[in-house]
C-alpha cells in the first residue's frame, strides 16, 4: 500500500489522527492492475510500478491508495490512477466498477498472503485497461510493461512485497491469461 501526503483541508486526517485510526480501524484502499488490450479485448501488456520501499529498497507495486471520506470507488481509481500514471493515462473504468477480488492487509504477517505493518486494510482490487501514455508519477519510480506470460515469472513476482504478486496473479487468472 502506498502513502500519500495527508492535507487535512483535502479531506485527510493529520498524520498523528491517520496513525490513530490505523491503530483501531480497518482502513479501506483500491489496487489496482492496469492493462493493455488489444482490439478484441484480450490482455497483451500489464503495468508494473517500481517504488522506494520503506526500508530504502525498491519494489515491484500495483496502482494502490486510500479511498478517501465521501469518496466514490470510480473517483479513487481515477485519483490514484492519475497519481501513479500521469494525467494522460486514459483509463477505461466502467460506470459501476466491480472489482475481481478483495484483499485483507493485516498489521500480522500470516493471516492472509496479505501483509501490512502499519494497519489492518481491506483492498477493493481492479484491472482496468488504459489507453494513454503512462508515465510514472510522485513516489512511482518507473512503469514497466509486461506481457501476461513475463509478468508471471517468479522473478519478477520474488520483486513485489506485501502479498502484491499474489493480487497479480488473482488478476492474470481472472483474465484468463
Amino acid at each position: 500500500m502506498t502513502d500519500v501526503t495527508t492535507a487535512t483541508d483535502a479531506g485527510w486526517l493529520s498524520r498523528d489522527d491517520m496513525d490513530a485510526a490505523r491503530e483501531r480501524l480497518p482502513i479501506l484502499y483500491v489496487d489496482v492492475v492496469p492493462v493493455r488490450v488489444d482490439d478484441q479485448g484480450t490482455v497483451i501488456a500489464v503495468g508494473l510500478l517500481l517504488r522506494a520501499g520503506e526500508d530504502g529498497q525498491i519494489k515491484r507495486a500495483l496502482v494502490s491508495g486510500r479511498v478517501l471520506y465521501h469518496e466514490r470507488i470510480r473517483a479513487a481509481l481515477l485519483r490514484h490512477m492519475e497519481k501513479d500514471l500521469g494525467p494522460l493515462a486514459l483509463p477505461r473504468i466502467p460506470p459501476a466498477p466491480q472489482p475481481f477480488t478483495v484483499a485483507e492487509y493485516f498489521p500480522t504477517p500470516g493471516v492472509t498472503p496479505f501483509h501490512d505493518p502499519r494497519q489492518h486494510a481491506v483492498s477493493l482490487a481492479y484491472v482496468v485497461p488504459v489507453e494513454g501514455d503512462c508515465e510514472p508519477q510522485q513516489d512511482a519510480l518507473e512503469l514497466t510493461w509486461f506481457t501476461p506470460l513475463e509478468a508471471r515469472d517468479p522473478a519478477v513476482l520474488a520483486e513485489f512485497e506485501n502479498g502484491q504478486s499474489t493480487l497479480l496473479l488473482q488478476a492474470l487468472s481472472h483474465l484468463g491469461v
